[in-house]
């Protein structure tokens, strides 16, 4: 793979993307809903497609297989738990939907703060989110990095890889918002799929088909076949990954806010069955490239070398190599835009907003837009710091955004919550999982991934039982939410609200 080879194929996309991009403004959006939420309008088949790839980032194509490459099969069985998770978005799915329409929320945190009723608690869960997602966000951009360092042989280098990602977000999220990020997100999600699974058949080929490369595995590393393998899923180890990841569908902002976006319920079903199909196949996708490299590239120093170096290899024509590269890097895009497009909502919304009480639609719009570009530097600064191991890095930060997960179970489930329960309980479990980090991930033998939604349960129960809840504003919420929200749905649908 020529580095003249890598820059045309990254022209091409740029075309490809920037007319779509454009295709996809209808005028230009004046209030925060049309912005960030699309108006919510969205049909089914982009929702699916547009989650998938917001979900599905660097830190799969990059990241599960460096983890599968370091690991072995255990790292299947830790994004199985994932995959497991998302049946969490048929439960609350609907109820995010159905809260969304009914009070006109645009981010999860102001969710929180109308149920609690409680600006500071918008503002806390708000300010939480950014400390852990944009870390989150530049490992995304160190992915890219790596990508493109590994596929070129150091011709381009890591900054470069980072600072092209950036600009690219950037630009994608300001031609229409979340309009011209869902219609790219396709594109990009359609080319992910395709070109990796051709891949992946072609890389399997080239070592001999299924059967050899299991057998091969089996007679000289048949510790990848097993859990723990050489040590790295211990089950302490597989529970810190596993339990933050397995609300990620909750936790994530960037995530739960498309939960407000679908145009109806069907719209909603649409979306998640999409996105459980194409998980499924990426899934195994990433699993098999991570084994693959093992047999094919015995000794790497960076495990997250190992998806650059199949690119790169002879199993892989050039130009199916760079379509993936391509894929990859359209990936990190829409994860990366998408988390700008959120937290700069948030911070406009639920902080600007709340501090500055009566401020327009307008203004707030403004705001976030000021803002997105500040979350970006951010980002690119703690990317250069090329901390290692993109995948468990990605898990460190759920590990914080889990926090925020009792008060969302609660809103719903637990009218006795209040509003301290939520401040208590997001403050004390971030600061905890941090403190965990610090001192080398394990306390009392557990890591933070274990602790973070620990802590915060134990604190939101715990406070919330010695204080009083907001009744009120929790019956005015919960009026919305009914028992069976999917009958209520279709009775609104029936109902022209749609």
């Amino acid at each position: 793979m020529t580095v003249s080879l890598v820059w045309w194929a990254i022209a091409g996309y740029l075309a490809i993307a920037i007319v779509i991009a454009f295709l996809s403004r209808q005028g230009k959006s004046q209030d925060m809903s049309g912005y960030f939420l699309g108006n919510r309008q969205m049909n089914g088949f982009v929702s699916a497609l547009s989650y998938s790839a917001t979900t599905y980032s660097a830190f799969m194509m990059v990241g599960l297989a460096g983890l599968t490459y370091a690991g072995g099969v255990g790292a299947l069985g830790f994004e199985i738990v994932y995959f497991a998770g998302v049946s969490l978005v048929a439960v609350f799915g609907p109820r995010f939907w159905a809260v969304g329409k009914a009070f006109g929320f645009v981010t999860p945190s102001e969710m929180l703060g109308r149920r609690y009723d409680s600006r500071a608690v918008a503002i806390v869960v708000a300010l939480s989110n950014c400390l852990f997602l944009i870390p989150y966000a530049a490992v995304q951009l160190a992915g890219i990095g790596y990508l493109l360092q590994g596929t070129t042989q150091g011709a381009v280098p890591f900054t470069a890889g980072v600072l092209l990602a950036t600009a690219l977000a950037l630009f994608f999220s300001y031609i229409a918002g979340i309009r011209s990020v869902m219609w790219t997100d396709s594109l990009q999600a359609i080319m992910m799929i395709v070109a990796s699974t051709l891949v992946t058949f072609l890389v399997i080929q080239g070592l001999g088909g299924f059967q050899v490369l299991f057998d091969t595995l089996a007679a000289e590393r048949p510790e990848m076949l097993v859990v723990p393998g050489e040590g790295l899923f211990t089950f302490t180890t597989f529970l810190g990954l596993t339990i933050p990841w397995f609300f990620f569908s909750l936790s994530n902002p960037q995530v739960s806010q498309r939960l407000f976006m679908p145009a109806s319920l069907s719209a909603m079903r649409q979306m998640l069955l999409g996105f459980l199909v194409f998980g499924f196949i990426y899934t195994l996708v990433s699993v098999l490239w991570g084994l693959s490299a093992v047999v094919a590239f015995p000794g790497l120093d960076n495990a997250d070398l190992a998806t650059p170096s199949l690119l790169t290899s002879g199993h892989v024509p050039p130009l199916l190599g760079v379509i993936v590269m391509i894929g990859i890097l359209a990936a990190a895009v829409s994860t990366i835009d998408s988390i700008m497009l959120t937290l700069s909502s948030m911070v406009a919304r639920d902080v600007y907003g709340n501090l500055k009480p009566g401020s327009s639609e307008a203004r707030q719009l403004t705001v976030g837009k000021w803002v997105i570009p500040v979350i970006a530097l951010l980002a690119l600064g703690f990317a250069e710091l090329q901390l290692s191991l993109i995948a468990v890095l990605s898990v460190a930060a759920s590990a914080g955004l889990v926090a925020v997960v009792p008060a969302i179970i609660g809103a719903f489930y637990w009218r006795q919550g209040t509003a301290t329960g939520v401040l208590v309980s997001v403050i004390v479990a971030s600061a905890f999982v941090l403190f965990v980090y610090a001192i080398g991930n394990s306390f009392l033998g557990l890591p933070a991934g274990v602790w973070g939604i620990v802590v915060a349960s134990l604190t939101f129960v715990g406070v919330s039982l010695a204080s009083r809840p907001a009744h009120a504003a929790a019956d005015e919420f919960l009026a919305a939410v009914p028992q069976s929200p999917g009958r209520t749905l279709r009775v609104v649908e029936k109902g022209g609200e749609r």
